[in-house]
Protein backbone atom coordinates (compact mmCIF):
# COMPACT_ATOMS: atom_id res chain seq x y z
CA UNK A 1 0.00 0.00 0.00
CA UNK A 2 3.02 2.66 0.87
CA UNK A 3 4.27 2.53 -3.22
CA UNK A 4 0.89 3.93 -4.16
CA UNK A 5 0.91 7.98 -4.30
CA UNK A 6 0.45 9.42 -1.22
CA UNK A 7 -3.06 11.18 -1.05
CA UNK A 8 -4.39 13.15 2.22
CA UNK A 9 -7.74 14.92 1.82
CA UNK A 10 -9.15 15.23 5.14
CA UNK A 11 -12.80 16.30 3.72
CA UNK A 12 -12.91 12.44 3.04
CA UNK A 13 -15.48 10.34 4.84
CA UNK A 14 -12.82 7.13 4.99
CA UNK A 15 -10.18 9.47 5.90
CA UNK A 16 -11.85 10.99 8.67
CA UNK A 17 -13.35 7.98 10.06
CA UNK A 18 -9.69 6.45 10.41
CA UNK A 19 -7.01 9.15 9.46
CA UNK A 20 -4.35 7.25 11.75
CA UNK A 21 -2.85 4.70 8.96
CA UNK A 22 -2.22 8.56 6.63
CA UNK A 23 -0.76 9.92 9.06
CA UNK A 24 1.62 7.68 10.09
CA UNK A 25 2.50 7.56 6.46
CA UNK A 26 3.14 10.83 6.31
CA UNK A 27 5.32 11.60 9.42
CA UNK A 28 7.30 8.56 7.65
CA UNK A 29 7.14 9.47 3.99
CA UNK A 30 5.86 12.99 3.95
CA UNK A 31 6.46 14.64 6.85
CA UNK A 32 5.28 18.11 5.11
CA UNK A 33 2.85 17.32 2.35
CA UNK A 34 1.43 19.84 -0.42
CA UNK A 35 -2.05 20.38 -1.36
CA UNK A 36 -1.74 20.12 -4.79
CA UNK A 37 -3.37 23.91 -6.62
CA UNK A 38 -3.53 25.17 -3.09
CA UNK A 39 -1.31 27.28 -1.21
CA UNK A 40 -1.29 24.68 2.33
CA UNK A 41 1.20 22.43 3.73
CA UNK A 42 0.15 19.59 6.26
CA UNK A 43 2.44 19.36 8.82
CA UNK A 44 2.36 15.83 10.60
CA UNK A 45 5.63 15.65 12.94
CA UNK A 46 5.35 16.34 16.74
CA UNK A 47 8.47 18.06 16.37
CA UNK A 48 7.87 20.09 13.76
CA UNK A 49 4.41 20.69 15.14
CA UNK A 50 5.35 21.92 18.03
CA UNK A 51 7.87 23.94 16.90
CA UNK A 52 5.36 26.06 14.80
CA UNK A 53 2.65 26.15 17.62
CA UNK A 54 5.93 28.29 19.84
CA UNK A 55 6.88 30.41 17.56
CA UNK A 56 4.14 33.45 16.55
CA UNK A 57 6.46 35.42 15.03
CA UNK A 58 7.11 33.17 12.05
CA UNK A 59 4.11 31.64 12.30
CA UNK A 60 0.70 34.03 12.51
CA UNK A 61 -2.85 33.46 13.57
CA UNK A 62 -3.53 36.06 11.80
CA UNK A 63 -5.18 35.44 8.25
CA UNK A 64 -6.29 38.03 5.75
CA UNK A 65 -9.54 38.09 4.95
CA UNK A 66 -10.62 36.19 1.59
CA UNK A 67 -11.18 37.94 -1.76
CA UNK A 68 -14.26 39.67 -1.81
CA UNK A 69 -15.18 39.09 1.84
CA UNK A 70 -15.91 42.25 3.65
CA UNK A 71 -14.89 42.68 7.25
CA UNK A 72 -16.53 43.92 9.80
CA UNK A 73 -15.08 46.61 12.23
CA UNK A 74 -17.98 45.49 15.04
CA UNK A 75 -16.67 42.16 15.07
CA UNK A 76 -12.81 42.15 16.04
CA UNK A 77 -10.81 38.83 15.08
CA UNK A 78 -11.36 36.19 17.81
CA UNK A 79 -8.67 35.86 20.24
CA UNK A 80 -7.58 32.56 18.47
CA UNK A 81 -7.12 35.02 15.52
CA UNK A 82 -4.51 37.24 17.26
CA UNK A 83 -0.91 37.38 17.47
CA UNK A 84 0.76 38.60 20.83
CA UNK A 85 1.28 41.29 21.96
CA UNK A 86 -3.06 41.90 21.41
CA UNK A 87 -3.36 38.35 22.00
CA UNK A 88 -1.06 38.48 24.94
CA UNK A 89 -3.58 41.60 26.44
CA UNK A 90 -6.94 39.24 25.69
CA UNK A 91 -5.66 36.61 27.53
CA UNK A 92 -4.84 38.64 30.24
CA UNK A 93 -7.88 40.49 30.76
CA UNK A 94 -9.92 37.11 30.44
CA UNK A 95 -7.82 34.89 32.96
CA UNK A 96 -8.40 37.04 35.22
CA UNK A 97 -12.10 36.24 35.07
CA UNK A 98 -11.54 32.35 33.87
CA UNK A 99 -9.81 31.61 37.47
CA UNK A 100 -8.98 28.33 38.65
CA UNK A 101 -11.05 29.55 42.05
CA UNK A 102 -13.60 29.44 39.86
CA UNK A 103 -13.19 26.25 38.43
CA UNK A 104 -13.18 24.55 41.38
CA UNK A 105 -16.47 26.07 42.78
CA UNK A 106 -18.33 24.51 39.35
CA UNK A 107 -17.26 20.69 40.69
CA UNK A 108 -20.15 19.90 43.14
CA UNK A 109 -22.40 20.96 40.69
CA UNK A 110 -21.20 19.30 37.77
CA UNK A 111 -21.24 16.10 40.15
CA UNK A 112 -24.85 17.02 40.57
CA UNK A 113 -25.26 17.52 36.82
CA UNK A 114 -24.10 14.39 35.68
CA UNK A 115 -25.53 12.60 38.63
CA UNK A 116 -29.36 13.65 37.79
CA UNK A 117 -28.55 13.39 34.00
CA UNK A 118 -27.34 9.14 34.29
CA UNK A 119 -30.40 8.66 36.62
CA UNK A 120 -32.64 9.68 33.59
CA UNK A 121 -30.61 7.37 31.16
CA UNK A 122 -31.02 4.85 33.35
CA UNK A 123 -34.15 4.73 33.74
CA UNK A 124 -34.41 4.51 29.86
CA UNK A 125 -31.42 1.81 29.60
CA UNK A 126 -30.53 2.49 26.25
CA UNK A 127 -30.05 5.93 25.18
CA UNK A 128 -28.16 8.08 22.72
CA UNK A 129 -24.72 9.41 25.09
CA UNK A 130 -24.43 13.02 23.19
CA UNK A 131 -28.25 13.64 24.22
CA UNK A 132 -28.10 12.28 27.33
CA UNK A 133 -24.67 13.27 28.45
CA UNK A 134 -22.19 14.32 26.59
CA UNK A 135 -23.75 17.71 25.28
CA UNK A 136 -25.89 18.85 28.33
CA UNK A 137 -23.83 18.59 30.93
CA UNK A 138 -20.95 21.46 29.52
CA UNK A 139 -23.76 23.46 28.41
CA UNK A 140 -25.53 23.74 31.59
CA UNK A 141 -21.90 24.39 32.96
CA UNK A 142 -20.83 26.65 30.54
CA UNK A 143 -24.06 28.70 30.74
CA UNK A 144 -24.13 28.85 34.48
CA UNK A 145 -20.63 29.97 34.31
CA UNK A 146 -21.47 32.64 32.11
CA UNK A 147 -24.32 33.26 33.96
CA UNK A 148 -27.29 33.62 31.62
CA UNK A 149 -30.68 31.64 32.32
CA UNK A 150 -30.46 27.68 31.96
CA UNK A 151 -33.84 27.82 29.48
CA UNK A 152 -31.67 29.26 27.31
CA UNK A 153 -29.20 26.69 26.66
CA UNK A 154 -31.03 25.05 23.32
CA UNK A 155 -30.76 28.98 22.06
CA UNK A 156 -26.65 28.22 23.07
CA UNK A 157 -26.78 24.99 21.31
CA UNK A 158 -28.30 26.06 18.55
CA UNK A 159 -25.77 29.20 17.97
CA UNK A 160 -22.70 26.66 18.65
CA UNK A 161 -24.19 23.97 15.72
CA UNK A 162 -24.28 26.80 13.02
CA UNK A 163 -20.70 28.42 14.40
CA UNK A 164 -18.86 25.22 13.91
CA UNK A 165 -20.85 23.42 11.21
CA UNK A 166 -18.28 24.28 8.52
CA UNK A 167 -15.40 25.48 10.91
CA UNK A 168 -12.05 25.04 8.81
CA UNK A 169 -14.16 25.44 4.91
CA UNK A 170 -12.55 28.33 4.18
CA UNK A 171 -8.81 27.21 4.63
CA UNK A 172 -9.06 25.02 1.38
CA UNK A 173 -11.16 27.63 -0.18
CA UNK A 174 -13.07 30.75 0.12
CA UNK A 175 -16.75 29.78 1.80
CA UNK A 176 -19.95 29.95 0.16
CA UNK A 177 -21.56 33.18 0.79
CA UNK A 178 -24.99 31.68 2.21
CA UNK A 179 -22.36 29.99 4.84
CA UNK A 180 -20.92 33.35 5.80
CA UNK A 181 -24.01 35.11 5.76
CA UNK A 182 -25.61 32.45 8.35
CA UNK A 183 -22.27 32.94 10.55
CA UNK A 184 -22.96 36.62 10.96
CA UNK A 185 -26.42 36.19 11.36
CA UNK A 186 -25.89 34.28 14.53
CA UNK A 187 -22.99 36.39 16.00
CA UNK A 188 -26.02 39.13 15.32
CA UNK A 189 -28.24 37.50 17.67
CA UNK A 190 -25.70 36.84 19.86
CA UNK A 191 -24.65 40.26 20.13
CA UNK A 192 -28.39 41.59 20.61
CA UNK A 193 -28.46 39.19 23.21
CA UNK A 194 -25.73 39.46 25.21
CA UNK A 195 -25.90 43.32 24.84
CA UNK A 196 -28.62 43.35 27.30
CA UNK A 197 -26.80 41.12 29.90
CA UNK A 198 -23.84 42.99 29.44
CA UNK A 199 -25.85 46.00 30.78
CA UNK A 200 -27.18 44.18 33.45
CA UNK A 201 -23.71 43.07 35.32
CA UNK A 202 -22.38 46.81 34.67
CA UNK A 203 -25.31 48.25 36.85
CA UNK A 204 -25.25 44.85 38.95
CA UNK A 205 -22.30 42.44 39.05
CA UNK A 206 -22.69 38.72 40.40
CA UNK A 207 -20.03 35.86 40.59
CA UNK A 208 -20.14 34.81 37.34
CA UNK A 209 -18.03 34.55 34.65
CA UNK A 210 -19.98 37.58 32.45
CA UNK A 211 -19.10 39.93 35.25
CA UNK A 212 -15.46 38.74 35.42
CA UNK A 213 -15.15 39.69 31.98
CA UNK A 214 -16.85 42.92 32.29
CA UNK A 215 -14.58 44.02 35.64
CA UNK A 216 -11.24 42.66 33.81
CA UNK A 217 -8.55 45.18 33.85
CA UNK A 218 -5.14 45.09 33.04
CA UNK A 219 -2.85 48.50 32.76
CA UNK A 220 -6.27 50.44 32.34
CA UNK A 221 -7.31 48.26 29.23
CA UNK A 222 -10.49 46.65 29.38
CA UNK A 223 -12.62 44.22 26.93
CA UNK A 224 -14.56 46.69 24.66
CA UNK A 225 -18.02 45.24 24.21
CA UNK A 226 -16.87 43.32 21.16
CA UNK A 227 -14.36 41.78 22.59
CA UNK A 228 -16.39 40.62 24.67
CA UNK A 229 -18.87 39.61 21.96
CA UNK A 230 -15.59 37.60 20.67
CA UNK A 231 -14.45 35.84 24.06
CA UNK A 232 -17.94 35.04 24.93
CA UNK A 233 -18.33 33.67 21.50
CA UNK A 234 -15.20 31.59 22.31
CA UNK A 235 -15.99 30.18 25.80
CA UNK A 236 -19.42 29.14 24.21
CA UNK A 237 -18.19 26.90 21.32
CA UNK A 238 -15.05 25.91 23.39
CA UNK A 239 -16.83 24.85 26.35
CA UNK A 240 -19.75 23.38 24.57
CA UNK A 241 -17.89 21.54 21.54
CA UNK A 242 -14.70 20.80 22.09
CA UNK A 243 -15.72 19.23 26.35
CA UNK A 244 -18.78 17.12 24.65
CA UNK A 245 -16.40 15.85 21.70
CA UNK A 246 -13.78 14.69 24.59
CA UNK A 247 -16.88 13.14 27.06
CA UNK A 248 -18.19 11.64 24.28
CA UNK A 249 -14.50 9.97 22.69
CA UNK A 250 -13.55 8.99 26.30
CA UNK A 251 -16.49 6.89 26.37
CA UNK A 252 -16.33 5.02 22.83
CA UNK A 253 -12.66 4.50 23.70
CA UNK A 254 -13.85 2.77 26.94
CA UNK A 255 -16.29 0.58 24.87
CA UNK A 256 -13.96 -0.22 22.49
CA UNK A 257 -11.09 -1.21 25.10
CA UNK A 258 -13.05 -3.42 27.86
CA UNK A 259 -9.75 -3.77 29.14
CA UNK A 260 -9.52 -0.38 30.21
CA UNK A 261 -12.46 -0.22 31.20
CA UNK A 262 -12.09 -2.96 33.58
CA UNK A 263 -9.01 -1.48 34.93
CA UNK A 264 -10.59 1.98 35.59
CA UNK A 265 -13.32 0.28 37.76
CA UNK A 266 -10.53 -1.19 39.61
CA UNK A 267 -8.37 1.74 39.66
CA UNK A 268 -10.89 4.43 39.99
CA UNK A 269 -7.40 6.92 40.92
CA UNK A 270 -6.55 6.52 37.00
CA UNK A 271 -9.45 8.51 35.74
CA UNK A 272 -6.97 11.57 35.06
CA UNK A 273 -4.67 9.79 33.12
CA UNK A 274 -7.10 7.98 31.50
CA UNK A 275 -8.86 11.40 30.09
CA UNK A 276 -5.30 12.86 29.04
CA UNK A 277 -4.79 9.26 27.22
CA UNK A 278 -8.02 10.01 25.45
CA UNK A 279 -6.81 13.80 24.51
CA UNK A 280 -4.24 11.89 23.02
CA UNK A 281 -5.52 8.89 21.51
CA UNK A 282 -8.22 10.43 20.31
CA UNK A 283 -8.12 13.71 20.43
CA UNK A 284 -11.47 16.33 20.24
CA UNK A 285 -9.62 18.67 17.63
CA UNK A 286 -7.35 16.81 15.42
CA UNK A 287 -5.80 20.06 13.33
CA UNK A 288 -5.00 23.78 13.82
CA UNK A 289 -3.46 26.10 11.04
CA UNK A 290 -0.74 28.82 10.98
CA UNK A 291 0.35 31.20 8.17
CA UNK A 292 4.18 31.39 7.23
CA UNK A 293 5.10 35.21 7.72
CA UNK A 294 8.51 34.40 5.59
CA UNK A 295 10.11 32.17 4.08
CA UNK A 296 10.27 28.76 6.20
CA UNK A 297 11.97 25.23 5.97
CA UNK A 298 10.48 22.95 7.44
CA UNK A 299 11.56 19.00 7.41
CA UNK A 300 13.52 20.28 4.56
CA UNK A 301 10.50 21.55 2.82
CA UNK A 302 10.23 24.96 2.00
CA UNK A 303 7.17 26.80 2.97
CA UNK A 304 6.94 30.67 1.30
CA UNK A 305 5.74 33.46 3.17
CA UNK A 306 1.79 33.71 3.30
CA UNK A 307 1.63 30.13 2.73
CA UNK A 308 -0.12 28.31 5.41
CA UNK A 309 0.43 25.09 7.55
CA UNK A 310 -2.40 22.53 8.40
CA UNK A 311 -0.70 21.37 11.63
CA UNK A 312 -2.13 17.72 12.42
CA UNK A 313 -2.56 17.43 16.49
CA UNK A 314 -3.91 14.22 15.76
CA UNK A 315 -1.12 13.00 14.15
CA UNK A 316 1.65 14.59 16.46
CA UNK A 317 0.02 12.38 19.58
CA UNK A 318 0.39 9.51 17.29
CA UNK A 319 4.04 10.06 16.70
CA UNK A 320 6.63 7.41 17.50
CA UNK A 321 9.45 8.80 18.20
CA UNK A 322 7.63 10.70 21.11
CA UNK A 323 4.98 7.95 22.48
CA UNK A 324 5.66 4.34 22.99
CA UNK A 325 2.92 1.74 21.42
CA UNK A 326 1.19 4.97 20.45
CA UNK A 327 -1.46 3.16 18.46
CA UNK A 328 -2.26 1.53 21.92
CA UNK A 329 -4.63 3.04 24.49
CA UNK A 330 -3.47 3.17 27.98
CA UNK A 331 -5.12 4.59 30.76
CA UNK A 332 -2.23 4.78 33.00
CA UNK A 333 0.32 5.96 30.29
CA UNK A 334 3.46 7.83 31.39
CA UNK A 335 4.79 10.90 30.14
CA UNK A 336 2.17 11.76 28.29
CA UNK A 337 2.96 15.32 26.79
CA UNK A 338 0.10 14.99 24.00
CA UNK A 339 -0.73 18.35 22.47
CA UNK A 340 -4.67 18.18 22.39
CA UNK A 341 -4.34 21.60 23.93
CA UNK A 342 -1.92 22.66 21.50
CA UNK A 343 1.35 24.70 22.76
CA UNK A 344 3.07 27.77 23.33
CA UNK A 345 0.72 30.70 23.47
CA UNK A 346 -2.46 29.73 22.07
CA UNK A 347 -2.48 25.96 24.97
CA UNK A 348 -5.83 26.00 25.65
CA UNK A 349 -7.31 28.26 28.16
CA UNK A 350 -9.69 25.70 28.94
CA UNK A 351 -7.86 23.09 29.57
CA UNK A 352 -8.07 22.52 33.03
CA UNK A 353 -12.33 23.28 32.82
CA UNK A 354 -12.04 20.56 30.30
CA UNK A 355 -10.55 17.79 31.54
CA UNK A 356 -12.07 18.41 35.30
CA UNK A 357 -16.12 17.53 33.50
CA UNK A 358 -14.68 15.39 31.22
CA UNK A 359 -13.80 13.26 34.62
CA UNK A 360 -16.77 14.13 36.48
CA UNK A 361 -18.58 12.44 33.72
CA UNK A 362 -16.99 9.80 32.78
CA UNK A 363 -15.95 9.31 36.76
CA UNK A 364 -19.79 9.17 37.23
CA UNK A 365 -20.43 6.71 33.96
CA UNK A 366 -18.40 4.14 35.46
CA UNK A 367 -19.36 4.62 38.80
CA UNK A 368 -23.14 4.45 38.20
CA UNK A 369 -23.14 1.26 35.34
CA UNK A 370 -22.64 -1.99 35.90
CA UNK A 371 -21.52 -2.13 31.96
CA UNK A 372 -22.42 0.22 29.30
CA UNK A 373 -21.73 -0.64 25.60
CA UNK A 374 -22.79 0.09 21.64
CA UNK A 375 -26.61 -0.36 21.63
CA UNK A 376 -25.66 -1.52 18.01
CA UNK A 377 -22.72 -1.44 15.21
CA UNK A 378 -23.81 1.40 12.73
CA UNK A 379 -20.92 3.33 11.70
CA UNK A 380 -21.35 6.45 14.50
CA UNK A 381 -22.30 9.82 12.41
CA UNK A 382 -19.28 12.35 12.09
CA UNK A 383 -19.21 15.50 12.50
CA UNK A 384 -19.86 18.05 9.57
CA UNK A 385 -16.33 19.71 10.46
CA UNK A 386 -12.95 18.16 9.57
CA UNK A 387 -11.03 20.29 12.23
CA UNK A 388 -12.98 17.85 15.01
CA UNK A 389 -12.84 13.85 15.58
CA UNK A 390 -16.31 13.96 16.86
CA UNK A 391 -19.48 11.75 16.78
CA UNK A 392 -23.12 13.31 16.79
CA UNK A 393 -24.55 10.41 18.01
CA UNK A 394 -23.66 7.54 20.92
CA UNK A 395 -26.11 5.12 20.83
CA UNK A 396 -25.36 3.16 24.13
CA UNK A 397 -27.19 0.23 26.63
CA UNK A 398 -26.84 1.13 30.15
CA UNK A 399 -26.84 -1.58 32.51
CA UNK A 400 -27.06 -0.41 35.98
CA UNK A 401 -24.91 -0.72 39.05
CA UNK A 402 -25.66 -2.04 42.51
Amino acid sequence: MDQEPFSFNPFDPDVRANPFPLYARGRREFPVFAHEGLPLFSVFRYDDIQAILKDPTAWSSIFPPPPGVEVRKDLPPSMLMQDPPEHTRLRGLVNQAFTPRMIRRLEQRMEAIADELLADALDKRRVDLVQALTYPLPVIVIAEMIGVPLEDREQFKHWSDGLVENLGLGIMGPEPPDIIARELAILDEMRAYFSRLVDERRRMPREDLLSGLVAAEIEGSRLSFDEMLQMLTLLLVAGNETTTTLIGNAAIELMRHPDQLARLRAQPELLASAIDEVLRFSSPVQVTVRRATRRMDVAGTTIEAEQNALVWLGSANRDESVFDRPNAFDIARDDNRHLAFGFGPHFCLGNNLARLEAQVAIGALVRHTKDFHRADEEPLPLHPSFIFRSFTRIPVELVPGP
